[in-house]
């Protein structure tokens, strides 16, 4: 009875965490900023009996919740950063809360909520059964820079745990079992001498003709990189005025490939071509490491016992209302739906898919973008499940988005993942027969003995410890 015991506190308790996740949709803010959702949940978790363990690495809005004693120790990852600039209203029109304000264009209300509903839940039955292990939720901040759970993890918080479970929104129902790739964020300064552009051009050194430069070497370089890698930048600092040789200059990078490997070796050969520019200037340049995470590690035992959860499961239901709400939305990107010469051909009903799916063949299969639960994977086996949360067509860090991960269809993937994270943790705490342990040799034959090390230098840190050191 203890799945079913689960099933039913969720069911009852939808609409208490179904406000709590509009709460955060209502006030977003940014990367080591969140005190409004990292304060509701550790609050939320306070009350429920978890220790709340904070501030994580110094940053003030990392924390860990735990409930339990002894072994195994199982792990639920939450994020809750919302992306600078999407603020947007419930609606399928463009329309900001606040002009140029942050919005949760990536689903992150949605995705730490779901963590929190997982856990509590898992709790409950955990003391009506006297069942013996650890759960966490990790309150995660930063992920939208790519570097909180870094930070997090060369702390060792995660080096204990025996298994870590996450998920995203997304625009169908499945489990995630691709690689997504390794990224470094690294920041380029250059210094040169000021003059007057007009009467003493000859007497300045331009530290914008260094980035400039330097921008033209890596657009060179993008012919002679792997298939699939990605190179993307922009000039942070361009100078103070057309009359004015600059003195200081500025551009930010990220760099993508299939493993941190490869990104280590493109990151080599852009410290060259930055090195080149400074050359060619008479300028002076540094370097600064934002995020450094690593590709993905899917583990193929743990994705077949998310699945099997996911299964029994009753598929979600959406309703007239949010059938045109999707439609309307899809056709505001300007991709028409049922406009067989767009991306799509289909009829309407298929903008929210509710199949669940498992295609075992992607196992480890490249795939674009990065998080730093990359960097997690390598410490302990990571399963990641996607649920509906936004019409197909509807893109990630869009206003659309934040439209949607609002509304009550991204509501219904939250309860859907938490669903599937509790019912997993729970079977990973009993252990039925050495599940865990089939779980670990995956996970150990998957790094191939390779230890973790944070991509990150250790004289890098975060953000808000960096400015209360000064």
């Amino acid at each position: 009875m203890s799945k079913q015991n689960i099933l039913r506190f969720l069911e009852n308790h939808q609409s208490e965490f179904t406000d709590m996740a509009r709460e955060i949709w209502e006030n977003p803010q940014v990367a080591y900023e969140e005190d409004f959702a990292s304060s509701l949940q550790m609050s939320k978790l306070e009350e429920e009996g978890f220790t709340i363990q904070t501030p994580i690495a110094g940053i003030h809005t990392a924390f860990v919740a735990e409930y339990g004693t002894g072994n195994p120790v199982i792990g639920i990852l939450g994020e809750y950063d919302a992306l600078p600039g999407l603020s947007q209203k419930v609606t399928t029109v463009q329309k900001e809360i606040l002009s140029n304000g942050p919005g949760h264009g990536c689903g992150h209300n949605l995705l730490g909520t779901a963590g929190v509903e997982a856990v509590i839940a898992l709790k409950k039955v955990m003391e009506e059964e006297g069942l013996v292990g650890t759960i966490r939720y990790y309150g995660c901040p930063a992920e939208e820079v790519l570097s909180g759970k870094s930070f997090m993890a060369r702390e060792g918080v995660f080096n204990d745990l025996d298994c870590a479970l996450t998920w995203h929104p997304g625009d169908a129902n499945l489990v995630m079992n691709k690689s997504m790739q390794a990224m470094t964020s690294i920041e380029f300064h250059f210094k040169g001498i000021t003059s007057h552009a007009a009467s003493a051009p000859h007497a300045g050194r331009s530290a914008l003709d260094a980035v400039e430069l330097m921008n033209i070497g890596a657009n060179y370089m993008r012919e002679h990189v792997l298939d699939g890698s990605r190179i993307h930048y922009v000039i942070t600092n361009g100078g103070m005025a057309p009359n004015i040789v600059p003195e200081y200059s500025s551009v930010w990078y990220y760099l993508r490939a299939e493993t941190k490997q490869q990104v280590e070796e493109l990151l080599e050969r852009m410290e060259k071509i930055a090195k080149g520019a400074s050359m060619m200037t008479e300028t002076e340049v540094k370097s600064e490491i934002k995020a450094f995470a690593y590709e993905t590690l899917p583990n193929e035992k743990l994705d077949e016992l998310l699945f099997k959860n996911m299964q029994v499961l009753d598929k979600p239901i959406f309703d007239d209302e949010e059938v045109e709400f999707a439609k309307e939305l899809v056709n505001s990107t300007g991709f028409k739906v049922g406009d067989k010469s767009s991306l799509f051909n289909s009829d309407v009903t298929d903008l929210l898919p509710t199949d669940f799916n498992f295609d075992k063949q992607q196992h480890g299969k490249p795939m674009g973008g990065s998080t730093d639960v990359g960097d997690v994977s390598w410490i302990t086996p990571v399963g990641t499940v996607i649920t509906t949360c936004a019409p197909v067509g509807v893109q990630l860090h869009s206003w659309q988005a934040t439209a949607s991960f609002g509304s009550s269809i991204g509501f219904k993937g939250m309860h859907l993942a938490a669903k599937v994270m509790s019912l997993t943790a729970f079977d990973l705490l009993i252990n039925k027969d050495n599940i865990i342990e089939k779980i670990r040799k995956d996970f150990h034959e998957s790094t191939e003995g390779n230890e973790y090390v944070c991509g990150i230098p250790n004289q890098v840190m975060p953000p808000n410890k960096m400015e209360n050191s000064l």
